[in-house]
């Protein structure tokens, strides 16, 4: 299953804008850039294939502050792997997958929402803004051959429950099919998956996040 890490990591970091990845014997290292987050280590395995001696040595090897480690297992595991130091998001997140089929036709925002699409730089972004022009929801896509990462998915909090983000996922997807990919893929938090649940989207494997915030930190 190394092929859907990879294809995430791939479209995430054209999403992003983040340097190429570089291949580990573990994973991926990527470098993006930001004072949050100075880089990522993404390990390739999945599930009961995540072994704790290689999340220890790989997190055991980190000394810089802002440095983040993208584990495919459930925090309550993969937390416990961990050394001090690091913080870790007690909610898991979820590999996703979806096939994309043929490419459909723009879906049209509720009345009165106003929906723009646009490509820039290989990545597509949708964006709702609502009646007044205020932002209502938002998302991109950023497809790399045969898969296609949806990334960055958001609604206000005044405007939920409306079926905005089902507006923006189909859009994204059919950008993304548009241009020849066959598969959706996406790292969808607890609150999201419903979402894409609901869309026909399937859970690969769950998703730990941890930054390391230094030794006296966590």
């Amino acid at each position: 299953m190394d092929g859907i890490v990879r294809a995430w990591v791939d479209g995430w970091v054209v999403s992003r804008g983040a340097a190429p990845p570089v291949r580990e014997p573990w994973g991926f290292t990527v470098d993006v850039g930001q004072a949050a987050q100075v880089s990522r280590h993404v390990l390739a395995a999945l599930g009961d294939g995540v072994e704790e001696a290689v999340v220890r040595e790989v997190a055991g090897a980190v000394t810089g502050t802002g440095v983040w480690l993208k584990v495919f297992q459930d925090p309550s595991v993969a937390g416990g792997w961990l050394g001090a130091g690091w913080w870790v998001d007690p909610e898991p997140g979820w590999l996703m997958t979806v096939p994309l089929g043929a490419a459909a036709g723009e879906t049209p925002a509720p009345g009165g929402y106003r929906l723009r699409s646009w490509t820039r730089g290989g990545v597509t972004h949708v964006l709702i803004a609502a009646p007044d022009g205020s932002f209502a929801a938002r998302g991109q896509v950023a497809p790399t051959g045969a898969t296609a990462v949806v990334d960055r998915v958001e609604t206000a909090p005044a405007h939920r429950r409306r079926g905005l983000g089902g507006v923006v996922v189909r859009n994204l997807q059919a950008a993304a099919a548009a241009r020849g990919a066959a598969t959706g893929v996406l790292a969808g938090t607890p609150a999201g998956r419903g979402l894409y649940e609901s869309l026909g989207w399937s859970v690969v494997a769950p998703l730990t996040s941890a930054r390391f915030d230094g030794a006296g930190g966590a």
